[in-house]
């Protein structure tokens, strides 16, 4: 699994995620995995693996990082 940062999140329930290249990973709180979306925080360590969604690239399976 990959890992990241919570870079933004939306009170919209999706979020980004900073996997340390140039380009950013978007998130859907429907792809949360063992957390609740109110939990996560800017700035928080996550664990993610990359899938496709509509508009391209999406992390799938978002954690909290060990």
């Amino acid at each position: 699994m990959a890992e990241g940062t919570i870079k933004r999140l939306t009170d919209k329930g999706f979020g980004f995620i900073d996997t340390g290249t140039s380009q950013d990973m978007f998130f859907h709180s429907s792809s949360l995995d063992g957390v609740s979306y109110d939990e996560l925080r800017e700035g928080q360590r996550v664990s993610y693996t990359e899938g496709r969604g509509p508009k391209g690239p999406r992390a799938e399976n978002v954690k909290l990082a060990d």
